[in-house]
């Protein structure tokens, strides 16, 4: 009688390890999926509502906000290297499992965790999100992925740059090719200048308070932050870095309302508006497009000082509130409405300067939205385009003749910047206007490479900012 064979004793099932911190990460990347939402809004609760629950610390906050931001960035990369790991299209790849693929990619090639932990991790995580089956197909795909670095993976994805130098550059820096592109061609120059830029969109940007005038200094905020965790700003007298992020909310000055979180940028954009030359009296200013306030705000402390009234106006009602909630404690006159800027509640000629920072695509601030890289398309810049011309011709009857107008877009963009104001002066759609173009340059004092003029394009690589440009015009008619 033949003797069956003994059956190996099968594992008892163990229930899969519950890890808070890339639990949140992956929470964080399906709203990001799912909503269309932006993770510096999403994040912020997210990390709140876990420290809260008391096992949440500061070590794990980081490791959550690099996890998610790193995984946004690097997104087209990782893709492309997943892609190479799998036996479907990547479009056939559930979503969630797609985003445990990615936070895993991205522990594996994109931070210093060791290989053994990194696909551990990610394959308990699965089993939490996913299930064991799908669990078992994350395994098997990130053993492939950890099989080279991320140099060895570019190498084998990325075409040759003298093959396709966009398509090389958009795999390597992570961004996409009609990006790079439109980049290139707003920078100008050769293959290091990109380069730089698209690698500058990919670290993590420094926070910036403004002190706001009269009411608070730079001086104050860097005692009260403290010299070792923060650092003056470059170019802005009201602006101070702060060192290792921090919390800019937990500050008194910035909990009164006496100062507020604003890139550099922003606020050289704004400083250029008020100290631009205008002829005759300067008692009424607009800021047409003012949510979510930070120019706002900035603008109201600068008019006060000289006994000049500020209106800022945002369309969305909900935007209008923000603005209002930035602007309260300004010990000058202003006003915060809500009306759309191309169907003005004011008289033509009625402000002495006029800041529009109009709606756009919003490529020159990738570095703190990572995922608009991803989102956004081509076509979105001619949804843009009649909005911002129109912005611009109203801000242009709102101010009285001999005052100024700024047109600015968070954008380096050419069809946002340049060719929009080339457009409206030559009455392209509309009538021709009658002014000349400010020199914005010499109101940005100590700036470095700001171009041939008049107008400004500033860039992530170069000064520290967002990509944000600004053009001044002053009626003359």
């Amino acid at each position: 009688m033949s003797q069956q064979p003994r059956r190996r004793p099968s594992k008892p099932y163990r229930r899969p390890q519950k890890d808070p911190v890339r639990i949140l990460a992956f929470e964080a990347l399906r709203a990001v999926d799912e909503r269309d939402a932006y993770a510096n809004l999403v994040l912020p609760p997210l990390l709140r509502k876990a420290r809260e629950g008391g096992d949440f610390d500061a070590r794990d906050a980081a490791l959550a906000t690099e996890l998610v931001y790193g995984s946004l960035r690097r997104q087209g990369t990782y893709d492309a290297i997943i892609a190479q790991c799998v036996d479907r299209p990547l479009r056939e790849v559930d979503p969630p499992v797609l985003d445990v693929l990615t936070l895993g990619a991205h522990q594996l090639l994109g931070t210093r965790i060791p290989t053994h932990a990194a696909v551990s991790a990610s394959v308990e995580l699965a089993r939490v999100v996913l299930g064991d089956g799908r669990a078992k197909f994350v395994n098997a795909v990130l053993r492939k992925i950890a099989a080279h670095d991320l140099d060895g993976w570019l190498e084998r994805v990325a075409p040759e740059y003298d093959e396709d130098p966009e398509d090389h550059l958009g795999i390597v820096h992570a961004h996409p090719r009609w990006i790079v592109s439109a980049l290139w061609d707003a920078l100008g120059g050769g293959r290091a200048g990109i380069e730089d830029l698209l690698e500058a969109d990919n670290e993590r940007p420094e926070v910036t308070l403004v002190a706001r005038p009269g009411r608070s200094t730079a001086e104050e905020l860097l005692a009260v932050v403290g010299e070792d965790s923060a650092l003056p700003g470059r170019w802005s007298p009201y602006a101070v870095r702060l060192a290792e992020g921090g919390e800019p909310g937990a500050l008194d000055p910035v909990r009164e309302g006496r100062a507020g979180v604003q890139d550099e940028g922003s606020q050289l954009v704004a400083l250029a508006l008020a100290n631009a030359p205008v002829e005759g009296p300067d008692r009424a200013w607009l800021d047409g497009c003012a949510g979510p306030g930070g120019k706002a705000a900035l603008l109201a402390a600068l008019a006060a000082q000289r006994g000049a009234a500020l209106l800022a106006s945002e369309k969305q009602p909900h935007r209008a509130r923000l603005v209002a909630r930035a602007l309260e404690g300004n010990p000058g006159p202003y006003a915060v409405i809500a009306a759309d800027g191309t169907r003005p509640a004011w008289q033509p000629g009625a402000f002495d300067r006029v800041l529009v920072d109009v709606p756009c695509t919003g490529l020159g601030a990738l570095r703190r939205r990572p995922e608009a890289r991803w989102r956004r398309r081509p076509e979105d810049l001619d949804g843009f385009a009649p909005l911002q011309r129109e912005l611009l011709r109203q801000a242009l009857a709102a101010v009285r003749v001999g005052g100024v107008v700024g047109y600015a877009t968070c954008s380096p963009h050419p069809a946002e910047t340049r060719a929009v104001v080339d457009d409206v002066l030559k009455g392209r759609g509309g009538e021709p206007v009658q002014v000349e173009w400010v020199d914005a340059r010499p109101l940005m004092p100590g700036v470095p490479a700001l171009g041939d003029g008049p107008d400004v394009q500033l860039w992530p690589h170069l000064h520290g900012t967002d990509a944000m440009y600004l053009a001044l015009l002053r009626r003359t008619g």
